[in-house]
C-alpha cells in the first residue's frame, strides 16, 4: 500500500489566507515526511480550494486567470504538487464555460463540475459539462487534459482524490488522506476459499493503517486548527498487475472482469470496504479507472469490458466512470446521455459518482490509446453508445429524484 495523496483544503476568501496556507503547508509536509519514514510511502501532496465560483465570481476572465495562476504558483512554492480549484456550480452557469481556460493555465491544475446533488439532476449542467469535455479534449493533441477534469454527481466536500477534491465553503483548513491499496485487496483475495476471512483480514489491515496515521496526525496537528476529515480507502490501482483492482476482482473466481458474474465479484469487494471502521470521507468504494489499471486496460483492449459494464458496476460500488478513452469524434449528445445516466444512478442510489471521460483527437473506437504517462496502461479507445436526449429529459428544469430508501 501507498498513500496516493495527502490532500489539504482551504478557502481562498479567508482574510488569513497567507497564514492559513503556510500553516497548512508545514503540517502537510511534516505529515508526509513522518508517514513516509515510519509507515508507508507517500506519493504526493495536493491542495484543494472551495468551489472556484465562490472566489472568482464577478472577476473578468483576465483577472480570473491571473488569480488562479497566482494560486498555482503559491501552491508550488509551498510544496504541493497539484491544485484542485473545485467544481463549477449550477447556480453559477458561467463557471462551466470558464473551465477549459482555467485548465490551460498550467498542467498541475484540476477542475470539476457539478451535474447532480443529493436530490437533483441539472440537465443544463450536464450539457455544459459535456461541452467542457469536448473543449478540453483539444487543449492538447493527445486529449490528455481531460485527466484533470471530472463531472461530479452527489460528491460531498473533502474527497481527497483529484479531480473530485474540493473544500466546504467558509470552513477552516483541513486535510484528508487518499490511499492506493489495490495491491492489498488483490493479496487478500488471491487464492482464497473463505471470502469472510479474506474480507476480515483486509479490513484489519486498513483499520490498523488508519489508526496509525490518525495518531501521527493528532501529534503533529495539535494546536494548528487543522482537522483530519478522514480517509478514502477506495482501492486506487497502479498500472501493473500486482496493483490491479481488476485483477483483484478476477481472483474471486472470474475468468475475466466484464463477463457475467463480475457484478457479484465487485459487490463482494465493495461490501468488504463497507465494513471498515475508520473516519470516512470521499468514496470508500471500488475504483475502476480503465487506463490506470493494467487488467482493466487489457480487458477493454480485448473488447471484454465495456462502458456499460463499468456503469453497471457503479450500482454496487463507486466511483463511477474513470479515465475512459473515447473517440475524438464523440459527440456532444453522446456525452450528455452518458453523463445523465451517471447522474441518475448517483441520485437514486444516494451515492457519490464521477465521470472522467477522455476523447482522444483523431482516434476511433478500437484504436490504440497511445498515451505516454507512467500512471496509464496501454489500451484501446472504447465505444460509447449514446443518443440525443430531448425535452423534457434534457430540458432546462432540474430533475428532482427521490433517493431510493434502503429497507432492511
Amino acid at each position: 500500500m501507498r498513500i496516493r495523496s495527502i490532500t489539504s483544503f482551504f478557502d481562498p476568501s479567508f482574510p488569513s489566507i497567507d497564514q492559513d496556507l503556510a500553516r497548512l503547508a508545514s503540517l502537510s509536509e511534516n505529515l508526509r515526511a513522518t508517514i513516509n519514514a515510519q509507515v508507508i510511502p507517500v506519493l504526493s501532496t495536493r491542495l484543494a480550494t472551495v468551489p472556484f465560483p465562490y472566489y472568482l465570481s464577478g472577476l473578468s476572465n483576465t483577472k480570473q486567470q491571473s488569480m488562479v495562476a497566482a494560486l498555482g504558483q503559491k501552491a508550488r512554492e509551498l510544496g504541493w504538487q497539484y491544485l484542485s480549484l473545485g467544481p463549477a456550480l449550477p447556480d453559477h452557469p458561467w463557471s462551466y464555460a470558464a473551465i477549459p481556460q482555467l485548465l490551460s493555465i498550467a498542467g498541475d491544475i484540476f477542475c470539476s463540475a457539478v451535474i447532480a446533488d443529493e436530490r437533483c439532476i441539472y440537465p443544463a449542467a450536464v450539457r455544459a459539462s459535456a461541452n467542457v469535455i469536448r473543449e478540453t479534449a483539444i487543449l492538447t493533441p493527445d486529449g490528455f487534459a481531460n485527466l484533470r477534469f471530472a463531472a461530479l454527481a452527489n460528491v460531498a466536500p473533502g474527497a481527497p482524490f483529484l479531480p473530485a477534491a474540493y473544500h466546504k465553503h467558509a470552513s477552516p483548513p483541513a486535510i484528508s488522506i487518499a490511499v492506493e491499496c489495490a495491491d492489498a485487496v488483490l493479496t487478500a483475495f488471491d487464492g482464497t476459499t473463505d471470502l469472510e476471512a479474506s474480507s476480515a483480514s483486509l479490513i484489519r489491515q486498513l483499520e490498523d493503517l488508519a489508526a496509525v496515521i490518525s495518531s501521527i496526525f493528532t501529534n503533529l496537528a495539535t494546536g494548528s486548527g487543522v482537522d483530519l476529515l478522514g480517509f478514502d480507502f477506495s482501492p486506487a490501482p497502479f498500472p501493473v498487475d500486482w496493483c490491479s483492482l481488476g485483477g483483484a476482482v478476477e481472483k474471486l473466481g472470474l475468468s475475466h472482469i466484464g463477463g457475467s458474474g463480475s457484478l457479484a465479484a465487485v459487490a463482494v469487494v465493495a461490501n468488504s470496504l463497507d465494513k471498515g471502521n475508520w473516519p470516512r470521507v470521499g468514496f470508500n468504494g471500488m475504483m475502476l479507472p480503465v487506463l490506470e489499471d493494467s487488467v482493466l486496460a487489457r480487458r477493454a483492449e480485448q473488447g471484454l469490458l465495456t462502458i456499460k459494464d463499468l456503469l453497471l458496476y457503479s450500482t454496487v460500488c463507486g466511483t463511477g466512470l474513470d479515465t475512459i478513452p473515447l473517440a475524438g469524434a464523440t459527440t456532444q449528445e453522446q456525452l450528455e446521455s452518458i453523463l445523465m445516466d451517471v447522474a441518475a444512478l448517483s441520485v437514486r442510489l444516494a451515492k457519490p459518482l464521477t465521470a472522467r471521460l477522455m476523447p482522444i483527437p483523431g482516434k476511433a473506437p478500437g484504436d490504440a490509446t497511445g498515451f505516454d504517462f507512467e500512471y496509464f496502461a496501454s489500451s484501446r479507445v472504447m465505444a460509447l453508445e449514446g443518443q440525443e436526449l430531448k425535452s423534457p429529459l434534457n430540458g432546462d428544469t432540474p430533475i428532482i429524484l427521490q433517493p431510493r430508501n434502503r429497507r432492511d
